[in-house]
């Protein structure tokens, strides 16, 4: 057998400059890797085809470049991919949990708002399972009039054949996680994993390359903490390697906002115009002093 090969990886997407935020992901994923550039593989998660932008990429590129950060070839662009993706998607069509949904945003926020409920989770309000209870006769009639749908994630049947007790976690910080079906239910849901502008979602992609990839370690921020739970799940569903993973802090400004690729005057390559050296930046970033660049 070939020796084992440790593998991390940064995965951004092209729809804006990468911003401090995005530095302190792409540094610890590099830690991680020891700097080594065959530990490290650089991902563009460019399945959004409406706001990624080739230029986009070409600045992610060159600021990882500043940043002294090197990395194994090829680079993978999941737009390259889709077919990877829908043979997926069938395959959990094939195996019953998927069902596609034709409710609009208004539909979801009207439907939850006659039983008073107004559900958080991952992404927003959590689907009250409206189109779980169509019948294939009425799926198949919507589907003929070209009404567009999203394919959800049967939560409860996949639930049902891959109990929550097999779903079990390690975060490098947090130590060992055991989500549980009722968290699964009310925090996920019944998620998207395919609409007709996105192809496949988020959630299937990421699960999906980093096992193609043989991702020993994923390193990213906590705010994707709760959408691991999900991806674990994907993955005993779909026999896929189970990575270790690292959920690092959330960098936030002076007043606890998160950062965005919309905050363009922390942009790395705002900052490089600037004259900030990549060492100052890291010291900054790596303790959480980031008022000195909020001016």
């Amino acid at each position: 057998m070939p020796p084992f090969l440790f593998k991390t990886r940064f995965a951004p997407s092209p729809t804006g400059y990468l911003h401090v935020g995005h530095a302190l992901s792409a540094w610890c994923a590099w830690e991680d890797a020891e700097g080594h550039d065959q530990n490290f593989i650089l991902r563009i998660e460019d399945i959004d085809q409406t706001r990624c932008k080739p230029e986009y990429e070409s600045a992610i590129i060159e600021d990882l470049k500043w940043l002294g950060i090197k990395w194994a070839q090829p680079i993978r662009r999941q737009s390259e991919h889709f077919a990877d993706y829908q043979q997926t998607l069938d395959h959990l069509t094939q195996q019953g949990l998927l069902y596609p949904c034709f409710c609009t945003r208004k539909d979801i926020e009207e439907e939850i708002s006659s039983i008073n409920a107004a559900p958080h989770g991952l992404e927003g309000l959590v689907y009250p399972k409206t189109c779980a209870h169509l019948s294939s006769g009425e799926r198949e009639e919507k589907i003929s009039s070209g009404k567009p749908y999203a394919l959800r994630l049967n939560m409860a049947e996949s639930l049902r054949r891959i109990p929550a007790s097999r779903l079990i976690w390690h975060d490098r910080i947090k130590g060992k996680q055991e989500p549980t079906a009722n968290l699964l239910t009310t925090t996920l849901g019944d998620v998207v994993l395919a609409r007709k502008d996105t192809p496949s979602s988020y959630h299937l992609c990421v699960t999906h390359d980093d096992h193609l990839q043989n991702i020993s370690l994923v390193t990213r921020c906590q705010d994707l903490f709760f959408a691991t739970h999900l991806h674990r799940l994907l993955q005993e569903i779909l026999g896929y390697n189970v990575p270790e993973y690292h959920h690092h802090a959330l960098l936030t400004d002076a007043q606890g906002k998160r950062f965005s690729k919309r905050d363009n005057g922390l942009t790395l390559r705002e900052l490089r115009n600037k004259g900030l050296e990549p060492d100052q930046l890291r010291h900054i970033i790596m303790h959480g002093n980031i008022s000195e660049i909020l001016v």
